[in-house]
């Protein structure tokens, strides 16, 4: 079916950029995450990829990952990685970097009692 997502992972949608540097290809090209997930991340950018290219990722929390293009759509490309992503890490590690966390990313705070209605 054309359209369904038949991925049973959850991603986080963000924006950050990052580094990737192709398999036999000592150059780093800088994408936009525009999502991630344990498995795997969707990216943008102007990079030489064909399906099936090898790669390794370079996460603004000092990770790094290697995985396989596993799609192609314009400059918006999804990569499989070969290992998992603890998101939580991820997480902490980011703040720890102190870039900015997303809100959706960001634990779940209680409302403060002093918002006013608008």
């Amino acid at each position: 079916m054309v359209g369904v997502d038949t991925r049973d992972v959850a991603r986080s949608s963000l924006f950050m950029l990052t580094r990737i540097t192709l398999e036999n290809n000592s150059r780093q090209y800088q994408v936009k995450v525009r999502n991630l997930s344990p498995k795997g991340m969707m990216a943008e950018g102007s990079v030489p990829v064909a399906r099936g290219s090898r790669l390794s990722i370079n996460l603004e929390n000092g990770t790094t990952v290697e995985g396989t293009v596993a799609w192609i759509e314009g400059t918006r490309f999804g990569i499989a990685f070969d290992g998992t992503v603890d998101m939580a890490d991820f997480r902490r590690s980011a703040a720890k970097a102190k870039h900015e966390v997303p809100r959706h990313l960001s634990p779940r705070r209680k409302a403060q009692g002093n918002l006013r209605k608008v």
